[in-house]
């Protein structure tokens, strides 16, 4: 089976640099129009995030495909950090002891990144079984970053860190995976999904 890991398209707040997470913002119009320079794989399945922001990626890149929303596949909370930009967090104690944890602390209020590593995880095999179910070969996810580096530090191989799998809105990762019989695990590369001529 052949995977797709598509990052949406960007926001308003993705624009400011904001910590948008459980916030459900929509795509803005830079935002669709930068999804039109993309030429994206034909796919048999598309799965995406209940969130705004993914639904409206799917259905501009997939124009006219049914797509099914998977709930744990949503954003992480970032708690207190919501809506905030990191200059604005810069004096927050609780903000300066999260970046000295490497990302590993809870977001105060929020998710820590074991348990959106673990719903991430969920919703991804989820999906799977739907569309193995199908018999689908090509699928796509339409999912937010923090998503895709979840599910690329758990399967991919070679292996990496969480932070090494960061993507720019629109453009993701094609994994091909493996046998069940080696847990999932997936070769990959990065993909900018062939940039349109300008």
């Amino acid at each position: 089976m052949k995977i797709y890991l598509i990052r949406h398209g960007k926001t308003k707040g993705n624009l400011e640099e904001r910590y948008i997470g459980r916030t459900d913002e929509p795509l803005c119009e830079a935002g669709r129009e930068n999804l039109k320079k993309y030429q994206y794989p034909q796919v048999e399945m598309v799965f995406t995030s209940p969130m705004k922001r993914c639904m409206q990626t799917a259905e501009t890149i997939y124009p006219g495909q049914q797509y099914q929303c998977i709930e744990e596949l949503r954003e992480s909370d970032f708690g207190a950090f919501e809506g905030h930009t990191y200059k604005e967090l810069s004096g927050d104690v609780r903000y300066q002891a999260w970046i000295d944890s490497g990302g590993t602390l809870p977001f105060p209020g929020g998710e820590s990144r074991k348990e959106v590593r673990d719903r991430c995880i969920r919703g991804i095999e989820t999906a799977l079984k739907i569309a193995e179910k199908e018999h689908a070969s090509q699928i796509a996810f339409v999912v937010h970053g923090g998503t895709i580096m979840n599910v690329m530090e758990k399967y991919a191989r070679p292996q990496g860190q969480y932070y090494d799998f960061q993507v720019k809105n629109g453009e993701g990762y094609v994994l091909n995976l493996k046998s069940k019989t080696e847990n999932n695990q997936c070769n990959y590369r990065k993909c900018s999904f062939n940039k349109k001529m300008e």
